[in-house]
Order: structure tokens, then sequence, then C-alpha cells
């Protein structure tokens, strides 16, 4: 049996051996991309280089990226489905080689001294072709130069072979899907890994970016640079390399199965609900572990990343519950994840008593929301039973709490919708679910829009504007270490063309005189006219020289530093101003609270 472990050392092996230089993976929460909460795939981080930016590391990279991807939330549980992945991607940046890697590709896929899968096995799709870019011929043409049966080259549309990013601005372009064939029967006679059947399985992906999109809405044209970005989630791979029905049979999940068995009361094979409720909890508090235990962690809360933080524990909750299984045993699970990943990852190791604390908090804090929900459950009740004693004559009220109140204990309590339903049965009552789950729709559709308004835009545009405040941004952190300070770290950014925002810890709320001190501060490097420059040295030189940076991973080399003058000096992927007299003007509009003991600053630069 292969573990996770295997097959990383043999991607390492692989990708060194093609003269491909290994790079560090990025942190989870994204530094500088607004258009998503967590980083959700290896080339998030690496938009300024797929854009032109020349990498320090060269032009062909791999890494292993932690992502978390949370639009299949509701899929959890089944056989296949994570919120919480690792992803083993490789570049080539400023090139698009099609058939040297796909050539590649196959060679990691079917070679004994890699994967070993039987070429037989092997499916790939392609892209049929648009009004943008053509049929892709290169790519089919290629993979039956390697050996793929002719009627295992599929040609899909753009629904399902063409790659962009989220918002759908930025690079962009055709990919070449692989998947193994389970043997599974067709379908139908039309039968595609396009079908949700599961005949295909996919394992990995690469993306030709040849295009770019400039503004939304827009036609994608050609993108002067074109790369290359591959994926291949490791938990699915490793899934198809040992035959196995399920992601969770496997190592470090299957281990954390096995614990949550010998705690709960209900067996992980006793139903499909038991299984169900398993798999969540193992899931969720493994993306807990690395959303708390990153180097740029976040705490729940009930705004952005804080908040999926807060549902992936109480959601965890409600499943122990299902299956008898007390939650202080989750600081525990936590302590079986930070073992494992602590090998790779050095933040995850660092900030593992943190990790098992926070989790137990927000525990004690959601008893405490479930007791409260009681208490409003029970005033529901006595609102209906009131409502009969002073019912007009012939008014017939009938024992059912509606959708909206039934909605209502969740949002504002987190009293989950099978509780209400419990205890309205046992108190004679039933509960308007379809009611429920309209009012849940409506909310649902209210945070997307709220999302896409948050988070379009930014620095995935390299606009200068953009540029310009994300040097404000270093220098206003240097501001706020200068006040408060080297405690003082930044905790996320949003950053568009028109204004920045800007998360940091701090213990209170700054005074007015305060606010008005690091407005000066900024103002005062800006008027110094100082340069901003660039340096590109290892790992261990930018500690040396004391930049400012976040250490996540023993997969590094090196890094790109920009120093301004005597003021900042941080690690950081840029794009930045070439002078800080570009910046012109800085003016703070608002400080508030983002979070427990994080303070936001909206800015502007005029």
């Amino acid at each position: 049996m292969k573990t996770d472990r295997q097959l990383k050392e043999l991607w390492f092996k692989f990708f060194e051996k093609h003269g491909f230089k290994k790079v560090q993976g990025y942190s989870i929460i994204p530094e500088n991309d607004p258009t998503v909460l967590f980083t959700t795939a290896g080339m998030h981080p690496l938009v300024p280089y797929l854009l032109g930016e020349k990498h320090p590391a060269g032009d062909k990279i791999f890494d292993v990226q932690r992502c978390i991807r949370t639009n299949d939330i509701d899929q959890v549980g089944d056989n296949s489905h994570l919120t919480f992945f690792e992803m083993l991607g490789n570049w080539y940046l400023g090139s698009c080689p099609k058939e040297e890697m796909i050539a590649l590709s196959f060679e990691f896929l079917t070679s004994k001294d890699y994967l070993g899968i039987p070429v037989d096995k092997l499916a790939v799709s392609v892209f049929a072709g648009d009004d943008v870019a053509p049929r892709d011929d290169i790519a089919a043409n290629a993979w039956l130069k390697c050996g793929v049966k002719k009627e295992n080259i599929f040609f899909l549309p753009k629904d399902n072979n063409w790659w962009a990013l989220g918002g759908g601005v930025g690079p962009c372009g055709p990919d070449s899907e692989m998947f193994i064939d389970t043997g599974k029967p067709k379908c139908c006679g039309t039968c595609s890994p396009a079908c949700d059947c599961g005949k295909y399985l996919e394992v990995w992906n690469d993306v030709f970016m040849q295009y770019k999109v400039e503004k939304a809405g827009e036609k994608a044209v050609k993108l002067p640079r074109p790369n290359i970005d591959t994926g291949m989630g490791l938990e699915r791979a490793v899934l198809v390399l040992n035959n196995s029905t399920s992601v969770y049979d496997t190592g470090c999940l299957r281990r954390v199965i096995d614990f949550i068995e010998s705690k709960a009361q209900h067996k992980y094979e006793e139903s499909e609900s038991t299984k169900r409720s398993y798999r969540i909890i193992t899931d969720h508090l493994r993306s807990s572990t690395f959303i708390i235990g990153d180097a740029r962690g976040v705490l729940p809360s009930n705004v952005g990343q804080g908040y999926i933080l807060r549902r992936f524990i109480r959601r965890s909750v409600n499943c122990a519950r299902n299956i008898g299984l007390d939650a202080k045993y989750f600081a525990d699970i936590a302590k079986i994840y930070v073992e494992e990943y602590g090998q790779d990852y050095d933040d995850i190791k660092a900030n593992g008593q943190k990790i098992q604390e926070e989790l137990i908090k927000e525990v004690e804090r959601f008893s405490k929301a479930l007791e409260e929900g009681h208490r409003e459950f029970e005033k529901t009740i006595k609102g209906i039973e009131r409502h009969k004693e002073f019912a007009k004559e012939g008014e017939i009220v009938e024992n059912i709490i509606s959708g909206k109140a039934a909605f209502r204990l969740y949002d504002t309590f987190g009293f989950p919708i099978e509780l209400t339903c419990e205890l309205a049965k046992e108190r004679g009552y039933s509960v308007d679910e379809k009611g429920f789950a309209d009012k849940f729709e409506e909310h649902q559709e209210k945070s997307r829009q709220a999302s896409a308004g948050q988070f379009k835009g930014g620095l995935a545009d390299s606009s200068k504007q953009s540029a310009y405040l994300h040097t404000a941004t270093h220098i206003m952190l240097a501001g706020l270490r200068k006040m408060f300070g080297d405690g003082v770290y930044q905790r996320g950014s949003n950053i568009t063309p028109e204004r920045l925002r800007f998360d940091f810890n701090l213990d209170h709320k700054m005074t007015e005189e305060e606010l008005k001190t690091l407005e000066n501060f900024v103002n005062e490097v800006i008027s110094r006219a100082i340069p901003v420059t660039m340096e590109v040295m290892t790992v261990e030189k930018a500690k040396e020289s004391g930049a400012l940076g976040i250490f996540t991973s023993k997969y590094g080399d090196e890094v790109k530093v920009y120093t301004i003058g005597d003021v900042s000096k941080e690690i950081c992927g840029g794009p930045h101003a070439e002078n800080t007299s570009d910046l012109h003007h800085f003016k703070i509009i608002k400080e508030e609270s983002s979070s427990s003991g994080i303070r936001r600053i909206k800015a502007i630069l005029d």
C-alpha cells in the first residue's frame, strides 16, 4: 500500500530528475488574493508569475501545496470529497510545451518506477474548441503518441475542459484531465469523464494557460507569456493507487476514524448515517487544524475565514452528538494531525498546543450557544401556545414551528435543524422543513452575493494602483510595529484598485491620536521618495537579513525580499511601487474590529 508520504517522495524524485526546482508551498491563508478566502490551488499564490513576473527559482518549478475548498462542503462524507487536501503541482512559467508536459504526465502515471497505472485504465479529456480557442488537437495527438487508445481520448466543451480563476478574471486556458477507468460499466452510449456515474475518476489535470481575461464579462485574449499549471490531489491519487473505495480508508484519515471508533458509542460501519458523521468529523477537524495552526492562522469568528472555521468545528460537534462522541476528544484528534503533518509543516508543529486549546474553546462556546438555543426553542413553543390561547373563534393554530423560526434558531444560536425537529417531536410538534430550506437557500444566496462583492478585483489584476496600495500595507505594518511593538503581524488583507483593507493583531481599539500618528508615519515615508528594491535570496539569508516573513514549510529555497529603505524589509511576492512617492498621499478611512484580538484598517491613496 502506497502512503501519502511515499507519493510525495516520488513526486519530488520525478520532477527533480526532469530539471524542475522544488519551491516552498505557501500559507493556506492567502496573503494578497482577495478573490478567495483560502488557498484553493497551488497556482493561486503564483498569479504574479503566471502574469509575467520572474520567479526566484526559475521557469520550471514544482511543490506541494496545502489547500482548502468549501464549494463541495455538503458532499463531504461521501467516498472522495474533502475540504482540506494537499495538491501536488508543477509549472512551466513563460512557455507552454504541451507535448513535453503530456509526455511527463504519461510517464509519471504509467511507469513502473512511479505510479505504474496500466495504460488501458487511463482515459483523458481535451478541449473541444469554441469561438475563443480551437480544438486542442495538439494535446490529443500527444496522448495518442504516448500510447493512450483513441477511444479513451474525449473531446469535451468549456464546462469540462477550460480552467479559469474564480470570478473569471485573470489567466485561463484549455486543460487536459487524466482519469482512471474504474471498470464500472458505461452509464449510457455517450458515457465519458463528463458523467457523474463513477466510471471515471480524475487523478491529474494539465492546464495550458494560453489566454487571459482582462475584465469580468470580456472575451479571453491570448496571454503574451503562456504557462502550464498542473495539479494532482494527493489523497485522491493515493486512493487510486491502493484500489481503495474511499479516501477515508487511507493514511492518517483512517487512523483518525479508528480513534473516533474507540471513543464513540456508535460504530463506523453501523449505518450510512454514522459513517457520514465519522467522515465529516475527520475531514473538518483536519481543516480546522490547518486553519488555526497556519503561520497566518485565524481563529473562529462570525466573518470570513473565521466563520468557515467556526462552521467546521460546530458541524463536527453536531456529528459527534450523532455518534455518541464526547467533543472533548477533538483535541486528541488534532494531536494526531499535528504529529502527522508537523513532519512537513513547521507552523503546524509549532502551534500544536494552540490548535488543541482553540478547538476546545470553540466547543465550549458552542455548548453555551446551544443552551441559549434551548431557551429560545422553549420561547418559540410558548409563543405558539399563547397564540392558541388567544386565537380568534374559528382560527386554527397548528403545532408547527415555522421555517422562519427554525432558521432563526439555526442562524442566531447555531441550533441544528435536526435538533429542532427532534425536540419538536418530543413536544408533539412538527417543523416546516420546506420553509427552513427556503430561508437557508435565501441566506446562502445573500452570502454568495456578499462574498462576490467582498472579494472581487484585487492584486490578481496587477494594476499599478493595486501595487501602490500593496506597498502602503508594508509601510503601514512597519508603522504599527513601531507604535505597538514587534508582536504585531499582518493577519490578512484585501486590496482592490480603489482601497486597501488590512487586518492585524492588537489588543485594543486604536484611538484617534494613534490613527493620526500612523497616518502621518506612512505619509512621511511617502514624502521621502524612497526607492522600493527587490532582491532574490535564500530563505536562510532572508532570515539572517532580518526580513519579516512567514516560513511555513521545509519545501523552500529562494524568496523575494522587498526593501523600503530603513522602513521595511519583507518577504513578499509583489507587485509593488517603484518608489514611495508613487503613492502620493495615504488616508485612513476606518478602524474597526475584525474578530477577537484582530483589528482592521481601511485606507485609500488620494
